[in-house]
């Protein structure tokens, strides 16, 4: 067997005899994504509260500690060789150089928008290269005891008006973080820059609490109860669509995996007795009476606007947008209109004050806007590939849910549609994606791989 292969996982003891052992020889590395980790839970925060004069260099506050893994990893030879990261990477260098030559030609802008090319994306195949299933379950843990702490904040913001402390906007906006709700209240963003932040903080908690709900293994009773009564309580305060029909998503895959496992079955049936008991008992607390009411307006009057629930909702905001990006795609210049341009530093760069001529009616859906910022060619390129690697991890998510792992497949739940659509050009989406994705990587490996294990996961990340 080729050892060299395997020299991540291996060392040798005293008498010279190569061995399996728990040694962490990358604690830096792990480190350094827990860090990541932190500072995409508290950047808005820090913008909005403790550094607001900082706002606008903290906005890409976890580059330099993206950049720093990816080069430490490649330096150390963890960073796998496979088609997605070397076509990203040609797209993201190619992408600068048209950005210059044949789009907007602004340097800065272009950089910019091929950080989530150059480096996150790279991040991706870090956090699964370092990462175990151990450290995935440390992290879902960390989010458990976060989650009722959080929903607290997002309460007082609900109830609290836009001039409070703790709705303070960044840069100490005293306007307000909100975000357009409905009956006058707005939806709050948590310890968030924007209220995309709470959304995407649930979605991913959500996943492990149903985990967790299932496999109570190593972890505090209490605190799996708290951030459970957290999450149903956040659905009507965060006043989100979106974290409402992911949870419905999480919960169908929950259901298929029980198709699967008649084992989890009675699991299954305790969780949902846990989560019906503390729907009515929360149903009999008024602030939470007033939420639901609030969040009921919200769905109703969103869902008439976008043309109904099955129509507009799931047809034209889940599925259409992305038929949209690709039937249009011919009506984009072959070299697209600059990476980067879709982005905030574009509009505070190249944006001529006067006419606003320069960046104006770029797409909001990912994909759309990734081809018009790169080309029909090169952007679909960039689609084709997330795609790639989203099938590839769901391949292999659904044969360790054959083997009784639930937890890749749970993650799963929340990283598909995320890897598949998550807004990079927003820096909170970004950070979530970057996450998740790794996360379902790092899920598929043991604590200690065997031989063979390292080997296949080699193979494809």
């Amino acid at each position: 067997m080729n050892t060299r292969t395997l020299s991540p996982f291996i060392a040798s003891d005293k008498h010279g005899v190569q061995e399996w052992h728990n040694v962490d020889r990358n604690k830096s590395l792990k480190q350094g994504i827990w860090l990541y980790f932190v500072l995409l839970i508290f950047e808005g925060a820090l913008r909005k509260w403790v550094l607001p004069g900082l706002s606008t260099p903290l906005l890409i506050i976890r580059d330099p500690v993206a950049l720093w893994l990816v080069f430490t990893a490649w330096r150390r030879g963890l960073l796998p060789q496979n088609i997605f990261l070397s076509g990203m990477a040609f797209v993201g260098i190619t992408g600068i150089y048209t950005a210059i030559l044949a789009g907007h030609g602004n340097i800065y802008v272009a950089l910019f928008g091929a950080r989530p090319l150059l480096i996150h994306f790279p991040l991706i195949f870090v956090i699964g290269r370092v990462f175990n299933r151990e450290d995935v379950l440390r992290i879902g843990k960390t989010l458990l005891w976060l989650v009722f702490p959080m929903t607290v904040l997002i309460a007082l913001q609900f109830y609290s008006p836009q001039s409070a402390f703790v709705n303070r906007g960044v840069g100490g906006d005293m306007a307000g973080a909100g975000f357009g709700g409905a009956m006058d209240y707005f939806r709050p963003p948590g310890t968030f820059s924007f209220t995309n932040g709470t959304t995407l903080f649930y979605q991913l908690s959500a996943t492990f609490i149903l985990f967790f709900l299932i496999h109570p293994v190593r972890i505090n009773r209490l605190v799996l109860v708290a951030a459970t009564i957290g999450l149903l309580a956040a659905i009507p305060l965060s006043i989100s669509r979106g974290l409402f029909f992911q949870v419905i998503v999480s919960v169908v895959f929950l259901v298929f995996a029980m198709t699967r496992n008649p084992k989890f079955m009675l699991r299954i049936l305790g969780a949902i007795v846990a989560v019906a008991s503390i729907l009515i008992l929360l149903n009999n607390i008024s602030f939470f009476q007033t939420a639901t009411e609030v969040f009921m307006s919200r769905f109703t009057d969103a869902n008439e606007v976008e043309g109904g629930l099955v129509k507009g909702v799931i047809g034209n905001r889940y599925l259409g947008w992305m038929l949209g990006a690709l039937s249009s795609a011919l009506d984009i210049p072959l070299l697209g209109n600059g990476l980067g341009i879709a982005t905030n530093v574009a509009v505070a760069v190249l944006t001529d004050p006067v006419t606003n001529s320069k960046v104006i009616g770029t797409p909001d859906e990912e994909w759309g806007r990734t081809i018009y910022e790169l080309g029909p060619i090169l952007g679909l390129a960039v689609v084709f590939i997330r795609v790639g690697l989203d099938l590839t991890i769901a391949f292999a998510s659904y044969r360790k849910l054959v083997r009784k792992d639930l937890l890749p497949w749970m993650l799963l739940s929340f990283g598909s549609l995320t890897l598949l659509q998550a807004q990079w050009a927003q820096p909170t989406s970004l950070g979530f994606c970057t996450l998740i994705a790794g996360l379902m990587i790092a899920s598929l490996r043991s604590s200690v791989p065997k031989p063979s294990e390292a080997l296949k996961v080699a193979q494809w990340i």
